[in-house]
């Protein structure tokens, strides 16, 4: 654990709770990608599947419990809660998530750190969060508006990219022999793509304006 770690954890669970704030207040899931949801479901479902077999530590046991019954919580909000799901637009969220399933698939069978099932699993829940975020991207950009909470939700799911990115870099020169490639290359893939909203982001924070992106 390290300062870097310790913060990506925070702005990622504060992420989730900021969208958990706005359904929960609102009784709206407007401007939220249901398909961006269930893309991350079956990221924490694969990666965390080690939750039944080997214990690191309470605090890592409890932040991925926490990560697995939240993202599914959302999910089951925006497709079955008779208010919430009213909200969602489908016609909007028309995203191929499936092709981002299947590519992310074909890579960890691939490139991996060892042909287990608990590894390919891990590559390929680290490949798959690299481009969860676009269906959720791609939604916000053909709405336009973007409310105060989902761009906050955005602006920390991306905060705790870039600090899990200093967390590597910091592992790397004060561990020996730690290499991590997969999620170094993913990362870097899962920053880039933030790039974009972090910048109409700083600009409609220095304007005092609200948050918009080009269609």
């Amino acid at each position: 654990m390290n300062i870097f770690r310790l913060a990506g954890d925070t702005t990622h669970l504060i992420s989730v709770l900021i969208l958990l704030l706005k359904i929960y207040s609102t009784k709206s899931c407007s401007g939220i990608s249901l398909k961006t949801q269930e893309l991350y479901v079956m990221v924490f479902v694969a990666r965390y599947l080690d939750l039944f077999t080997d214990f690191i530590s309470l605090y890592n046991s409890v932040m991925k419990v926490v990560f697995i019954t939240s993202s599914i919580a959302i999910v089951w909000c925006m497709r079955r809660h008779p208010l919430v799901r009213r909200s969602y637009d489908k016609d909007q969220d028309t995203f191929r998530h499936y092709f981002l399933v299947a590519a992310s698939f074909v890579l960890a069978l691939i490139f991996h750190d060892k042909f287990t099932f608990k590894e390919v699993l891990w590559a390929f829940s680290i490949y798959l969060e690299a481009v969860a975020i676009l269906p959720q991207l791609v939604l916000l950009q053909r709405s336009g508006n973007v409310d105060n909470l989902t761009g906050q939700y955005v602006l920390f799911l991306g905060a705790y990219r870039v600090f899990y990115i200093l967390n590597w870099i910091y592992r790397y020169f004060t561990e020996k022999n730690y290499t991590r490639w997969i999620s170094w290359i993913a990362g870097i893939v899962q920053s880039a793509l933030y790039a974009d909203f972090f910048y109409y982001y700083f600009i409609s924070w220095k304007n005092n304006s609200k948050l918009q992106l080009p269609a």
